[in-house]
């Protein structure tokens, strides 16, 4: 136990919360403090949610989003255009699109975007899947909408590359997303705007 903390299961908890995305150790604990006021049930109920989420989350067999069941809600839906597909590039990105309300048919996630330089290659994404989806015939729009950053339109140009030979007509958000801007971080408006408007890839800068 470090001189910092009276208490070394105060201070592992501290250390347990700051490993988080954008935690530092004042955030984590504050968090801390949050929780030790906390009724024990409400706790218990909080420890409950992050165990079975680890130990029961799905990724759905088609669309690699997540689910409660082997087939995600959206891809289970009927009601859905299964033959337009919007490749994007993790789970919040589909959580930003559905916002918008804009989009009704189906999403495939890659689960990130080629980049060299995080040692991220082609083989590591869900970008075959993609391939063997399309390569079954029932597609008939592949909408990129990924983020308009360099690993984005590299991403999308690799995807190009590999559906090139397939009749799927393949399509890129428009522009309204500023370059560099991370899509789940877009808001609403502009990003449905964007995929309303979307416009044919050619495989060019655009």
């Amino acid at each position: 136990m470090s001189k910092e903390y009276p208490s070394a299961l105060f201070e592992r908890a501290v250390g347990e919360f700051s490993k988080l995305p954008g935690v530092g150790r004042k955030t984590a604990t504050r968090l801390v403090l949050h929780m030790l006021r906390q009724q024990e049930q409400d706790v218990e109920n909080f420890a409950e949610a992050l165990t079975r989420l680890k130990k029961d989350v799905k990724y759905c067999i088609y669309c690699h989003g997540i689910s409660d069941t082997e087939v995600c809600p959206i891809c289970a839906n009927p009601l859905r255009d299964h033959s337009t597909v919007c490749v994007v590039e993790n789970i919040q990105d589909i959580i930003a699109v559905e916002n918008t309300m804009q989009f009704k048919g189906v999403y495939h996630v890659l689960g990130g975007v080629i980049s060299p330089m995080d040692g991220i290659s082609p083989g590591d994404l869900q970008i075959e899947s993609l391939v063997a989806r399309v390569a079954e015939g029932n597609v008939k729009e592949v909408i990129l909408a990924l983020s308009p950053t360099m690993e984005g339109d590299t991403t999308n140009f690799y995807i190009f590359r590999k559906l090139a030979d397939s009749n799927v007509k393949l399509s890129v958000i428009a522009r309204g997303i500023s370059v560099g801007d991370e899509l789940e971080y877009t808001d609403e408006v502009t990003l449905g705007r964007s995929i309303v408007n979307r416009t044919p890839f050619t495989g060019k800068s655009y």
